[in-house]
């Protein structure tokens, strides 16, 4: 059982939402696990309040995750960041050391393990252009897979295409124009509400065999309910929460292996309502 004491270190995920996460439910397990002298917590973040929470967690030794919207912004306002994250422009794990911010990227070795398991064929469709999509777009380029684009407006995506070709393994990334994809792949936060539209038109599914998305909900998402249903092999987001979390919890304890069994049972529970 987890005990919290005047003495325990302390990690947070920040977000705007952060309600919905269940990080702090997997990484309490894992500290548990492991007899670790630890808490992990939410914080309610909005992007005005961003700069004033990191600083407070530089100043107070707090470690921890970015969830939406705070990826991209993390990369702007964290000191230190890894070759990956600079490169990504985009951080979902941080920590102090010599009491400064560092920031890292674990999405992009989550994302690789998920989509190495689905046996996600290309080309890739990939809805978004946040923070996630970025570690979509460099994990597509380590593996030589085309990418397909779809964003709120044909501006976003080809601004997004052209960073893509900046990294430096690039991609070969094109704005969606409607060209079949083997791969679909939900970089939104589209499904967080169950009364979210699906990230694609059931149509735009034609040709299609493999689903992932990387939103997470208790049941699974709709979209997700729904690829199945017609047959694609499909997955939501939490063996992309357990894989990066376990590179983070790794980051966040030097030395420590994650437990990762005890981390995929607590999500397991966390989303068995």
């Amino acid at each position: 059982m987890l005990r919290v004491r005047g003495t325990s270190r302390v990690l947070a995920v920040l977000g705007d939402p952060v309600r919905h996460s269940i990080s702090p439910e997997m990484q309490n397990a894992a500290i548990a696990a492991l007899g670790l002298n630890a808490v992990y917590v939410p914080l309610h973040a909005t992007p005005s309040a961003l700069a004033a929470t990191l600083e407070t967690c530089a100043a107070l030794g707090i470690a921890g995750n970015l969830t939406v919207p705070h990826k991209k912004a993390g990369a702007t306002l964290i000191p230190d960041l890894t070759d990956l994250a600079r490169g990504l422009g985009a951080v979902n794990t941080f920590w102090v050391e010599n009491g400064r911010l560092r920031g890292d990227n674990t999405d992009v070795q989550g994302l690789s393990a998920v989509l190495a398991a689905l046996d996600a064929p290309g080309p890739w469709l990939l809805c978004g252009t946040g923070g996630s999509a970025r570690a979509v777009a460099a994990v597509a380029g380590a593996t030589g897979t085309p990418l397909l684009v779809r964003s709120r407006t044909a501006e976003r995506a080809a601004a997004f295409c052209a960073w893509a070709r900046t990294l430096d393994t690039p991609p070969d990334a094109r704005p969606d124009e409607g060209a079949t994809a083997a791969t679909v792949i939900n970089a939104t936060p589209c499904g967080l509400d169950p009364a979210d539209p699906p990230p694609v038109p059931p149509e735009r599914l034609s040709g299609t065999g493999v689903a992932l998305d990387l939103v997470y909900r208790a049941g699974e998402t709709a979209w997700v309910r729904d690829c199945r249903a017609r047959g694609l092999r499909s997955a939501d987001g939490r063996e992309l929460l357990l894989h990066q979390g376990a590179a983070a919890f790794e980051r966040f304890f030097p030395g420590q292996r994650a437990p990762r069994e005890q981390m995929r049972a607590a999500i397991r529970r966390a989303l068995s309502g």
